[in-house]
């Protein structure tokens, strides 16, 4: 990512170079997870609504050689503990909010994860500085009472992804509803475009131009069974008698494959199964544009990053219908949702998209899906979106000008 600024932005409320930010997050520059791509986004937001205020990142798995030279100044400083073992990570994290907070009073800090609410929570307590966590979806779903949960709850603003993270929160924790504020996932335009079919995929996978390919990127793993690829499996044994030469294309990694390659040789749809492995950010766009339908029938999602890329790509997009990928799609409007326990329901879908026969015609525009998933989860709507939470802080960007940007790559 590299984040391109310029322009100034000035508080109503006080002196923005005096304006100073604690971020706490996984990390920044290695694995990218929606966790991750949701923090370097929130990152770019905060740069252009204060550009001239002080940052303190603190990035609990990232190692000071990770760092990459995307944003120049002695206003950005980052702070790496992933040289360290996992408890000391923790425990060296906390203390350094605890140190910069007592030197440095900060004006917020923000917990991308809920874990790293709890140094919040103790700087809150000692100093009275307000902190934000943010929620994205399993992590505060069902979560006992705990250091976190405290947090959670005394957090000056919990930040929920989506509609249904939102509602959990409020049904399972004790947060006002006032406290818990909507930040939903964005995504790059830029990256995620409209395309044919890639040369080098269809040779890469074998793949002819007019064969049907579905599309699935996720993790693979123990953990993240939820996210839906064993029902398209056994979906693609009805599914192949209608389309003789479809292929399904699952990208990603974890420890979840080795499993996945038994059921696909139990279930003989070795000719239509590709693992495809972990697929690289500069391949990512043209894995959308490779496929006729991206799916993905999750029932523990927070909100989808990848449900947005596709459909930026003006795909047409499958997802279920209990978690927050609902939101990505608009309820429907944008994409089908489908119970993701029921497979006659998956498989009569999956069909109908494949036909070019399900009932939304937009999903067969692609322009105008594209332009329809822009208008609402555009960086521009993010941003935002977070100015009006900030606001409520009392910090307050007078403008955002025109010839601001964010250059994420």
């Amino acid at each position: 990512m590299k984040l391109a600024i310029s322009g100034p932005v000035h508080s109503r409320f006080q002196d923005p170079s005096e304006l100073r930010f604690i971020l706490l997050m996984p990390n920044l520059f290695g694995f990218k997870g929606g966790v991750q791509v949701y923090s370097r986004f929130l990152l770019a937001a905060l740069l252009e609504l204060f550009p001239q205020a002080s940052y303190d990142i603190l990035l609990k798995y990232d190692q000071p050689e990770d760092i990459q030279p995307w944003f120049q100044g002695d206003r950005l400083r980052f702070h790496c503990f992933g040289r360290w073992p996992r408890l000391a990570q923790s425990v060296l994290m906390t203390g350094q909010v605890l140190r910069l907070g007592l030197q440095h009073r900060p004006s917020l800090v923000i917990a991308t994860q809920v874990g790293y609410g709890v140094a919040g929570d103790w700087l809150q307590r000692w100093t009275g500085t307000p902190y934000w966590v943010v929620g994205h979806g399993l992590e505060v779903w069902n979560l006992p009472p705990s250091a976190q949960s405290r947090a959670l709850q005394r957090a000056n603003r919990v930040i929920a992804v989506s509609h249904y993270t939102r509602d959990r929160l409020l049904r399972e924790q004790p947060l006002d509803p006032g406290q818990v504020g909507m930040l939903p996932n964005t995504f790059d335009p830029e990256q995620f475009q409209l395309g044919p079919k890639p040369d080098y995929l269809l040779q890469r996978y074998g793949l002819r131009p007019d064969q049907p390919v579905i599309l699935t990127i996720t993790r693979l793993g123990k953990t993240a069974t939820y996210k839906g690829y064993e029902q398209i499996l056994r979906s693609l044994v009805a599914l192949r008698r209608d389309f003789p030469t479809i292929r399904y294309i699952l990208g990603g990694k974890g420890d979840d494959r080795p499993r996945i390659e038994a059921l696909i040789a139990e279930l003989g749809l070795a000719e239509q199964v590709t693992l495809a492995g972990f697929i690289a950010d500069e391949e990512l766009a043209d894995h959308y544009r490779l496929c006729d339908v991206f799916a993905m029938p999750s029932k523990g999602e927070g909100f989808g990053i990848v449900y947005l890329e596709a459909l930026a790509c003006g795909k047409p997009t499958l997802a279920g219908n209990q978690d927050g990928a609902v939101d990505p799609l608009a309820g429907g409007a944008l994409g089908c949702l489908i119970d993701p326990d029921n497979l006659s329901d998956l498989q009569t879908s999956l069909r109908q998209l494949l036909q070019g026969t399900y009932p939304n015609p937009l999903l067969y525009q692609p322009e105008a899906l594209r332009q329809a998933v822009i208008e609402r989860y555009a960086f521009g709507q993010f941003r935002d979106k977070l100015a009006r939470l900030l606001a409520e802080e009392g910090l307050r960007p007078e403008a955002i000008a025109p010839h601001y940007s964010a250059t994420l790559n």
